[in-house]
């Protein structure tokens, strides 16, 4: 019935269902990905963040442009096109723009903790797209890793009461991602993996040119070297190529085991904000980072096992 479907001849190959291959293409993306916090950090340094958050975006979608128009890719149908709004509204325009603001004044390793809770927040995004009713160990997970991160932020700025604006947008950053992620890994079974995130970016291509030249003439951008190389692997890894990875993974699935994989990605960013920007690891920001880990990685291993059903990895 289904495979005289022209549509659907299309997709399968593209996006096989084999859980294995999803998670190796799970952390190919989240390998790519785990390097966005610290070299966002580098780039803030000599860019303005309106450039570097909206400029990453124009570059992806230039190089997303030529390979939709090179292989000819079909153009979405109908309710496509909004689900590729929230899409980019999530990934695009929404994560790039808030946590490029958020650290220009907070740490790589304060920011890579408050994204932690990333994980949870995409499998709570996957059940409630799904209308799932999930057990109450999930919320409760769930709530506890986002008190944690809550917790910590209060405690880098200085106890309760003085929360900075920095840490309001970096849990933006977060909501808007874990919509961005879910909603994609669901339009990645129809259009292909590379094919959405191409086409969200070619969609909010005008406004983010538009955000572009504005942030032209407010500051010019003038930058050292290093920073305009760490301004490039945003807009062609972390913004365009990384994705390709990550939403076939989410799109061979299940994708609340393969937004486990996520789990890695503050521990690696930590590791890279060490090791390439020598900020210093304080027992505050490993213990906090250890129990949103934690927590988000329990939230999205009780959403893998409904209730009554028997344990599976």
């Amino acid at each position: 019935m289904r495979t005289n479907d022209s549509a659907t001849v299309e997709i399968r190959p593209a996006i096989p269902h084999q859980a294995p291959t999803g998670l190796w293409w799970g952390l190919l993306g989240v390998a790519a990905f785990s390097f966005t916090v610290p070299l966002t950090r580098v780039a803030v340094g000599g860019l303005s963040p309106l450039f570097v958050g909206s400029g990453r975006a124009v570059i992806a979608a230039v190089l997303a442009a030529l390979a939709l128009a090179l292989t000819r890719a079909r153009l979405p149908q109908g309710r496509q096109w909004l689900r590729l709004a929230v899409i980019a509204g999530g990934i695009v325009v929404g994560f790039p723009l808030l946590t490029s603001f958020a650290l220009t004044s907070v740490p790589a390793s304060h920011g890579a903790v408050v994204i932690a809770l990333l994980p949870a927040a995409t499998a709570t995004a996957a059940v409630l797209r799904g209308r799932e009713r999930p057990s109450k160990a999930f919320w409760a997970a769930t709530m506890v890793g986002a008190l944690a991160a809550i917790g910590f932020a209060f405690l880098q700025s200085g106890g309760f009461g003085t929360l900075g604006w920095s840490d309001l947008l970096l849990f933006g950053a977060v909501i808007a991602a874990a919509i961005g992620y879910a909603e994609g890994g669901l339009l990645a079974r129809e259009l292909g993996a590379w094919q959405t995130v191409s086409w969200a970016l070619v969609l909010s291509s005008p406004l983010m040119v538009i955000l572009v030249g504005l942030a032209v003439a407010q500051q010019p951008p003038s930058a050292t070297p290093v920073q305009w190389a760490s301004f490039a692997y945003l807009g062609v890894i972390s913004m365009f190529l990384g994705f390709f990875a990550w939403y076939r993974g989410l799109a061979i699935g299940p994708m609340a085991q393969v937004s486990q994989i996520q789990l890695v990605q503050p521990v690696l960013s930590l590791c890279w904000a060490w090791l390439l920007l020598g900020e210093t690891l304080t027992w505050t920001t490993i213990l906090g980072g250890l129990a949103v880990i934690l927590c988000a990685g329990a939230a999205v291993r009780v959403r893998l096992r409904p209730a009554g059903a028997p344990r599976s990895l």
